[in-house]
């Protein structure tokens, strides 16, 4: 063999070499593009690459994950099933109790914020029966399995698994043992990292975050969700409305403020309680135990929604908010 042949032949086992590393370095399809892209974002020194790279190779694609996410409940069930997984007695004197507990912290905060102490309390109550559920999953293997393997969303989780990494140090965990649901949410409020990075408070004054533990923390997060989505301090949520045998039902938008209570009522929608007629406001029709239910709702329940964009979501967190409400004031 020539000399030239001989050197051609090292040159193409180390670009096979080479390539085959690389590839196996690839903990997934498209870890070393985010890891890239997170790189820029960050200006990341190599130590921290480094320690995002081992996350990465450690995060399990988890098959139940995929499976969980193409079958919410919100998607698969109408009002009338819906309703009955959050509505229960139980969940109800959970809340009441978990109120009670914690008053003058809720009160406080509903005060400071101008967000109801009952609705804090059913988003808590909601999400995670009020800490008690929390999720089983690790939130890198969670992120990484959505991102990577489920197409119809993965531009969202791997946003979702980008700032996961960035927030590396600041849990009051190691992140590689983060537990939370099956869509990387985390907490007693089920933040996702976006909205942990962004509107997560210190609520004790400790200098850290703990949205496990620590329950001023919680709830000054929860509330400050709220108003950093646009609530309306007394402004109402939603009403039951009347419809009469001519009503029209017009152009529904899921739970935009595209319409006023005047301009609904001329469309055959009333409600029993009064409001402003100019007030924005939109219809929502669900599907009850006993047949349509319509609602006229408001800018609050919207923002409501900015939780879970499910209307169902948003309506049974406001009817535990009102039975715990109603519990918690007979109580007194």
């Amino acid at each position: 063999m020539t000399a030239l042949l001989r050197l051609a032949l090292i040159v193409l086992i180390a670009l096979a070499t080479s390539v085959a590393g690389a590839k196996a370095r690839e903990a997934h399809p498209g870890s070393n593009a985010l890891l890239r892209e997170l790189r820029q974002e960050t200006h990341a020194d190599r130590a921290t690459v480094q320690r995002w790279r081992a996350l990465l190779a450690q995060a399990k694609k988890q098959d139940s994950i995929l499976a969980a996410i193409s079958r919410p409940a919100e998607k698969t069930k109408s009002w009338k099933d819906y309703r009955p997984i959050f509505m229960t007695a139980k969940r109800r004197d959970d809340g009441i109790a978990f109120y009670r507990e914690n008053r003058v912290l809720f009160d406080q905060v509903a005060h400071d914020t101008g967000v109801p102490a009952e609705i804090i309390v059913a988003i808590i109550g909601v999400e995670t029966s009020y800490g008690r559920i929390t999720g089983n999953y690790r939130v890198i293997d969670a992120l990484a399995t959505l991102a990577f393997y489920y197409e119809p969303r993965a531009p969202f989780f791997r946003g979702e698994l980008k700032q996961l990494l960035k927030l590396d140090g600041r849990f009051p965990q190691p992140l590689e043992e983060l537990k939370g649901s099956y869509a990387g949410a985390m907490g007693w409020g089920q933040f996702m990292p976006t909205s942990f990075a962004q509107w997560a408070k210190d609520g004790d004054g400790d200098g850290r975050i703990d949205l496990w533990a620590s329950k001023p923390d919680i709830v000054h997060s929860v509330a400050n969700y709220f108003v950093a989505h646009g609530w309306t301090r007394g402004a109402p949520v939603t009403g039951r409305a009347i419809a009469a045998p001519t009503a029209v039902l017009p152009e529904i938008r899921a739970t935009e403020t595209i319409y006023s209570i005047d301009s609904l009522a001329r469309a055959g929608y009333t409600l029993a309680e009064q409001f402003d007629p100019a007030s924005p406001a939109t219809l929502l029709v669900l599907e009850g135990a006993e047949g349509s239910e319509y609602w006229i709702t408001f800018q609050n329940f919207y923002v409501i929604s900015r939780y879970n964009r499910s209307p169902l979501y948003s309506m049974a967190v406001w009817q535990l908010a009102q039975e715990i409400a109603r519990g918690a004031t007979a109580a007194r």
